[in-house]
């Protein structure tokens, strides 16, 4: 016989949104095992004593994990999604027929609480894995990505004071068809202070763009579809968001000119569970950020008793300041040094013990002077030889060029450091760190940004993305946390302490039959 259900909705029924809730699913298990009660004292003194009672702490804090686990980073769509969802409203302690927050009330709950309430979080759960062997401590492998940010280069602005850079450009500037026909939008509110709109340019700056803006110029003005809106030159030096002022524009190989930011992250290689992370300007270079990062990365460390040993990233942290600065530390550096260096030129052969280089027809070619590079900002040394030194070598003119009478050329300051480094990294240990490297903190960055909502930052300055980057940092570890099963080593000590353990009943049982033998021999 054929069924037909119909429905009517009741008006009382009976409902325990726990008995709906499989044993073994995600939103349970994370709510048996994470206790975020300590929030409630770190974030109470931004509250008053008075007045209507706020979004809970903990609550506000879950629903924005569930953004990240769910790869959601509208507030809105969250709230609508949460409210859809049986386990997520009983991981968050609401019922079926409570009313969720307002989603506006997390983002202003999210600029309420500082970076250090999300920094402690963070810290936090990274204890948990720590308790329970998941992090190892001694190597970490540092990265970094970019991060798209809540503005639009279509709003650009430029620096003030807008008539003297006019002027400048005018002069050495090539201007292309996208600067004359290129579509502008007003931003709504200027977000952006004096020292923001400001140029801090130098003049030798300035001129360096204008190379780029010819080639530019040549380059896009041919280039099919170049009258799309983004496609003109700009830089930071001379550009700014209203939007969003900290926000940096920044353009990988390959990839299209957006107002970004970076993303400085360290994994532990032993399981993969992120140990810091940090929201940096994009314009900023990596080598420049390692000094920050690692005496963060190594206090935490040490605060959960790990010691951190091995530090390992990729060329773009590569400086001989970097390299010193490991070793002060100590830490062992495993970065490969730039293409570029060399240690000194081809076929000259340094002496440690007197700090000078002998050329290949024997000539010393001492130490002279130290100097800073005002091109790069780093500190080099100086190696000169007199000029009658050169004067009937049978090389010259390949070796000092047309014009030159003497031979001069300068090395880095910190040569012994890199040379340290360089053989570390082309050890075999070298080699593993390498290839733990890119199979460690690589996959990290493109779950982040793939599937843990990092592929934008929803929020306005440098400290909510620092706060986005964490709670996206968590979501990733409590994730880790719950699939990791404690593996035991099978090192064979069980069957060794089973076959002493049965060598010495033998043993005893040899020597109790022994023993009756001699007794009855002598009866």
């Amino acid at each position: 016989m054929q069924g037909k259900k119909g429905y009517q909705e009741k008006l009382f029924a009976s409902f325990q949104l726990s008995e709906r809730i499989p044993k073994d699913n995600f939103y349970r298990r994370l709510r048996g095992t994470i206790d975020l009660d300590f929030l409630y004292r770190l974030t109470k003194g931004y509250y008053g004593e008075s007045g209507q009672k706020s979004i809970d702490p903990v609550v506000f804090f879950k629903l924005c994990l569930v953004g990240y686990l769910e790869n959601i980073i509208s507030d809105r769509k969250l709230i609508d999604h949460c409210s859809m969802r049986l386990d997520i409203l009983f991981f968050i302690g609401y019922d079926i027929d409570e009313e969720l927050p307002w989603h506006s009330t997390i983002s202003r709950t999210r600029q309420l609480f500082p970076e250090s309430v999300f920094e402690e979080a963070f810290t936090n759960i990274l204890s948990m894995c720590v308790e329970r062997g998941m992090v190892s401590g001694h190597t970490q492998a540092i990265d970094s990505a970019p991060v798209k940010a809540n503005a639009s280069m279509d709003t650009l602005e430029l620096k003030v004071p807008e008539e003297d850079l006019e002027e400048h450009l005018k002069k050495i500037r090539a201007i292309s068809s996208m600067d004359r026909e290129g579509p502008h939008r007003k931003s709504k509110n200027d977000k952006s202070d004096e020292g923001q709109r400001g140029i801090t340019a130098s003049k030798r700056e300035l001129d360096a763009i204008k190379g780029r803006n010819k080639r530019w110029a040549k380059d896009q003005d041919q280039r099919p579809g170049a009258g799309n809106k983004g496609s003109k030159y700009t830089s930071n030096k001379t550009h700014y968001s209203p939007t969003d002022p900290d926000a940096r524009i920044s353009v990988k190989p390959g990839k299209a000119r957006k107002l970004n930011y970076l993303s400085q992250l360290s994994v532990d290689t032993a399981h993969h569970v992120i140990t810091d992370i940090r929201a940096y300007h994009a314009d900023g270079k990596d080598n420049q950020q390692l000094q920050d990062i690692v005496p963060r990365l190594q206090r935490r460390l040490w605060q959960q008793g790990l010691v951190f040993e091995n530090c390992v990233a990729d060329t773009g942290y590569s400086s001989g300041e970097n390299y010193a600065f490991l070793e002060t530390m100590g830490l062992k550096s495993f970065i490969p040094p730039h293409g570029t260096y060399k240690g000194g030129p081809d076929g000259f052969e340094y002496i440690g013990e007197h700090d000078r280089y002998l050329c290949p027809q024997g000539k010393v070619i001492p130490f002279t002077k130290v100097f800073k590079d005002y091109r790069t900002g780093t500190k080099k040394k100086e190696y000169r030889a007199r000029k009658h030194v050169c004067t009937d070598c049978p090389i010259r003119s390949t070796c000092l060029g047309k014009s030159a009478q003497e031979k001069k050329f300068s090395v880095t300051y910190y040569r012994e450091e890199y040379e340290r480094n360089n053989e570390r990294v082309n050890s075999p240990q070298g080699r593993y760190m390498k290839g733990k490297r890119q199979s460690t903190v690589e996959p990290v960055f493109g779950t982040l940004t793939q599937f843990m909502g990092l592929r934008k930052v929803n929020t306005i300055g440098l400290a909510q993305a620092n706060k986005v980057m964490h709670l996206s940092a968590i979501a990733y570890n409590l994730k880790k946390y719950l699939k990791f099963e404690r593996k035991r080593v099978k090192s064979g000590a069980g069957q060794l302490a089973l076959k002493a353990l049965a060598k010495s009943v033998l043993q005893n049982l040899f020597q109790a039959s022994m023993t009756h033998r001699n007794l009855d021999f002598r009866f």
